[in-house]
Protein backbone atom coordinates (compact mmCIF):
# COMPACT_ATOMS: atom_id res chain seq x y z
CA UNK A 1 0.00 0.00 0.00
CA UNK A 2 1.60 3.51 -1.31
CA UNK A 3 0.99 6.11 1.73
CA UNK A 4 3.38 8.99 0.59
CA UNK A 5 5.74 8.99 -2.31
CA UNK A 6 8.62 11.65 -2.68
CA UNK A 7 10.20 12.69 -6.04
CA UNK A 8 10.58 15.00 -8.84
CA UNK A 9 7.69 16.94 -10.54
CA UNK A 10 7.44 15.61 -14.26
CA UNK A 11 4.37 16.37 -15.43
CA UNK A 12 0.91 18.41 -14.74
CA UNK A 13 -2.27 17.61 -16.24
CA UNK A 14 -5.65 19.34 -15.32
CA UNK A 15 -6.81 17.10 -12.58
CA UNK A 16 -2.93 14.89 -12.20
CA UNK A 17 0.21 15.03 -11.53
CA UNK A 18 3.10 12.95 -12.67
CA UNK A 19 5.87 12.51 -9.90
CA UNK A 20 8.87 10.87 -10.76
CA UNK A 21 10.52 9.13 -8.11
CA UNK A 22 13.69 7.41 -8.70
CA UNK A 23 13.04 6.93 -12.53
CA UNK A 24 9.69 5.40 -11.97
CA UNK A 25 6.72 7.71 -12.93
CA UNK A 26 3.48 7.53 -10.40
CA UNK A 27 0.15 9.51 -11.91
CA UNK A 28 -1.66 11.12 -9.33
CA UNK A 29 -5.26 12.49 -9.72
CA UNK A 30 -5.31 16.00 -7.30
CA UNK A 31 -7.71 18.66 -6.33
CA UNK A 32 -7.12 22.12 -7.80
CA UNK A 33 -6.08 22.92 -4.14
CA UNK A 34 -3.41 20.34 -3.98
CA UNK A 35 -2.43 20.97 -7.47
CA UNK A 36 -1.79 24.32 -6.79
CA UNK A 37 0.45 23.71 -3.74
CA UNK A 38 2.76 21.65 -5.38
CA UNK A 39 6.28 23.19 -6.80
CA UNK A 40 7.34 23.63 -10.30
CA UNK A 41 7.76 21.15 -12.99
CA UNK A 42 11.81 20.15 -12.13
CA UNK A 43 11.34 20.54 -8.61
CA UNK A 44 11.50 18.18 -5.63
CA UNK A 45 8.18 17.16 -4.17
CA UNK A 46 6.12 14.97 -1.47
CA UNK A 47 2.38 14.07 -1.77
CA UNK A 48 0.24 11.78 0.72
CA UNK A 49 -1.36 9.05 -1.34
CA UNK A 50 -4.64 7.39 -1.34
CA UNK A 51 -4.13 3.95 -3.09
CA UNK A 52 -7.66 3.06 -4.40
CA UNK A 53 -7.77 -0.78 -5.85
CA UNK A 54 -10.93 -2.00 -7.93
CA UNK A 55 -10.82 -5.36 -9.80
CA UNK A 56 -9.75 -3.75 -13.17
CA UNK A 57 -7.58 -0.86 -12.11
CA UNK A 58 -5.15 0.99 -9.27
CA UNK A 59 -5.59 4.44 -9.24
CA UNK A 60 -3.60 6.67 -6.74
CA UNK A 61 -5.17 10.18 -5.57
CA UNK A 62 -2.58 12.87 -4.14
CA UNK A 63 -2.87 14.91 -1.47
CA UNK A 64 -0.37 18.21 -0.43
CA UNK A 65 -1.55 17.63 3.26
CA UNK A 66 -2.62 14.76 5.46
CA UNK A 67 -6.00 17.06 6.06
CA UNK A 68 -7.03 16.73 2.52
CA UNK A 69 -6.06 13.11 2.40
CA UNK A 70 -8.08 12.69 5.87
CA UNK A 71 -11.07 14.72 4.14
CA UNK A 72 -11.12 12.93 0.73
CA UNK A 73 -10.96 8.89 2.61
CA UNK A 74 -13.81 10.37 4.51
CA UNK A 75 -15.77 11.81 1.73
CA UNK A 76 -15.86 8.80 -0.23
CA UNK A 77 -17.29 6.97 2.27
CA UNK A 78 -20.60 8.48 1.67
CA UNK A 79 -22.75 7.00 -0.92
CA UNK A 80 -22.59 9.12 -4.48
CA UNK A 81 -19.63 10.67 -3.48
CA UNK A 82 -17.09 8.88 -5.55
CA UNK A 83 -13.26 9.87 -6.25
CA UNK A 84 -14.47 12.67 -8.73
CA UNK A 85 -16.90 14.43 -6.73
CA UNK A 86 -14.39 14.06 -3.22
CA UNK A 87 -11.58 16.01 -5.33
CA UNK A 88 -14.37 18.76 -6.82
CA UNK A 89 -15.29 19.18 -2.77
CA UNK A 90 -11.97 19.43 -2.11
CA UNK A 91 -11.07 21.87 -4.75
CA UNK A 92 -13.91 24.05 -3.71
CA UNK A 93 -13.65 23.88 -0.07
CA UNK A 94 -10.73 24.07 2.15
CA UNK A 95 -10.72 21.78 5.20
CA UNK A 96 -11.61 23.81 7.66
CA UNK A 97 -14.31 24.91 5.46
CA UNK A 98 -16.08 21.04 5.32
CA UNK A 99 -15.62 20.61 8.79
CA UNK A 100 -17.97 23.93 9.54
CA UNK A 101 -20.20 23.21 6.74
CA UNK A 102 -20.90 19.67 8.44
CA UNK A 103 -20.99 20.95 12.19
CA UNK A 104 -23.61 23.62 11.36
CA UNK A 105 -25.02 21.51 8.60
CA UNK A 106 -24.94 24.36 6.00
CA UNK A 107 -26.25 21.93 3.27
CA UNK A 108 -25.62 25.30 0.84
CA UNK A 109 -21.80 25.20 1.46
CA UNK A 110 -21.27 21.80 0.78
CA UNK A 111 -23.62 22.02 -2.62
CA UNK A 112 -21.10 24.69 -3.67
CA UNK A 113 -18.37 22.14 -5.54
CA UNK A 114 -19.43 21.38 -9.25
CA UNK A 115 -21.45 17.56 -9.09
CA UNK A 116 -23.15 18.39 -5.49
CA UNK A 117 -26.61 18.93 -5.81
CA UNK A 118 -28.99 20.11 -2.85
CA UNK A 119 -29.74 15.56 -2.14
CA UNK A 120 -26.08 15.05 -2.01
CA UNK A 121 -24.76 18.03 0.23
CA UNK A 122 -27.53 17.25 2.35
CA UNK A 123 -27.01 13.61 2.92
CA UNK A 124 -23.25 14.43 3.16
CA UNK A 125 -23.56 17.15 6.00
CA UNK A 126 -26.03 14.31 8.01
CA UNK A 127 -24.13 11.07 7.14
CA UNK A 128 -21.21 13.04 8.55
CA UNK A 129 -22.19 14.45 11.29
CA UNK A 130 -19.99 13.72 14.25
CA UNK A 131 -17.38 12.16 11.87
CA UNK A 132 -15.61 15.02 11.33
CA UNK A 133 -11.58 13.83 11.29
CA UNK A 134 -9.11 14.61 13.90
CA UNK A 135 -6.81 16.91 12.15
CA UNK A 136 -6.43 19.93 13.55
CA UNK A 137 -8.49 21.70 10.51
CA UNK A 138 -10.50 23.41 12.89
CA UNK A 139 -10.16 25.37 16.13
CA UNK A 140 -12.55 23.21 18.94
CA UNK A 141 -13.95 25.85 20.30
CA UNK A 142 -15.01 27.24 17.08
CA UNK A 143 -16.18 23.36 16.15
CA UNK A 144 -18.47 23.09 19.01
CA UNK A 145 -19.70 26.30 18.75
CA UNK A 146 -20.68 25.63 15.43
CA UNK A 147 -22.35 22.24 16.40
CA UNK A 148 -24.15 23.77 18.64
CA UNK A 149 -25.86 26.00 15.95
CA UNK A 150 -26.09 23.16 13.70
CA UNK A 151 -28.27 21.20 16.24
CA UNK A 152 -30.55 24.29 17.19
CA UNK A 153 -28.86 24.40 20.59
CA UNK A 154 -26.73 27.46 20.82
CA UNK A 155 -27.53 30.02 23.72
CA UNK A 156 -29.61 32.70 21.78
CA UNK A 157 -27.43 35.30 21.91
CA UNK A 158 -24.76 33.81 19.64
CA UNK A 159 -27.54 32.15 17.33
CA UNK A 160 -28.80 35.62 17.00
CA UNK A 161 -25.56 37.22 15.96
CA UNK A 162 -24.59 34.56 13.62
CA UNK A 163 -27.84 35.27 11.97
CA UNK A 164 -27.09 38.93 12.18
CA UNK A 165 -23.39 38.61 10.62
CA UNK A 166 -25.02 35.95 8.02
CA UNK A 167 -27.59 38.63 7.04
CA UNK A 168 -25.12 41.18 6.58
CA UNK A 169 -23.28 39.08 3.55
CA UNK A 170 -20.44 36.55 5.92
CA UNK A 171 -20.63 33.18 5.62
CA UNK A 172 -21.86 30.83 8.92
CA UNK A 173 -18.67 29.15 9.13
CA UNK A 174 -16.46 32.70 9.04
CA UNK A 175 -18.85 34.15 11.69
CA UNK A 176 -19.14 31.67 14.01
CA UNK A 177 -15.82 30.88 14.01
CA UNK A 178 -14.81 34.71 15.28
CA UNK A 179 -18.32 34.70 17.59
CA UNK A 180 -16.28 31.60 19.56
CA UNK A 181 -13.20 33.41 19.81
CA UNK A 182 -14.84 36.37 21.38
CA UNK A 183 -17.45 34.08 23.24
CA UNK A 184 -14.43 32.66 25.02
CA UNK A 185 -12.63 35.92 25.68
CA UNK A 186 -15.58 37.39 26.70
CA UNK A 187 -17.87 34.69 28.31
CA UNK A 188 -20.90 33.20 26.84
CA UNK A 189 -23.71 35.73 28.39
CA UNK A 190 -22.24 38.84 26.34
CA UNK A 191 -25.42 40.74 24.81
CA UNK A 192 -26.13 40.41 21.26
CA UNK A 193 -25.30 44.00 20.45
CA UNK A 194 -21.77 43.46 21.63
CA UNK A 195 -21.26 40.39 20.27
CA UNK A 196 -22.37 41.64 16.72
CA UNK A 197 -20.41 45.20 17.23
CA UNK A 198 -17.21 42.80 18.09
CA UNK A 199 -17.86 40.46 15.39
CA UNK A 200 -17.95 42.93 13.19
CA UNK A 201 -14.74 44.77 14.05
CA UNK A 202 -12.87 41.06 13.81
CA UNK A 203 -14.42 40.38 10.50
CA UNK A 204 -13.47 44.03 9.09
CA UNK A 205 -10.11 43.84 10.24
Amino acid sequence: MIAKLKGIIEEYGDDYVLLDVQGVCYLAYCSSRSLSALPKIGEAAEMYIEMVVREDFIKLYGFASQSEKAWFSTLVSVQGVGAKVGLAILSTLSPSEISSAIALQDKVMMSRPAGVGPKLAQRIVSELKGKIPDIGSVDDVALGLQSAIGEGSAPSNISDAVSALSNLGYQPAQASSVLAKIVAKEGDEIEVAKLIRLGLKELSS
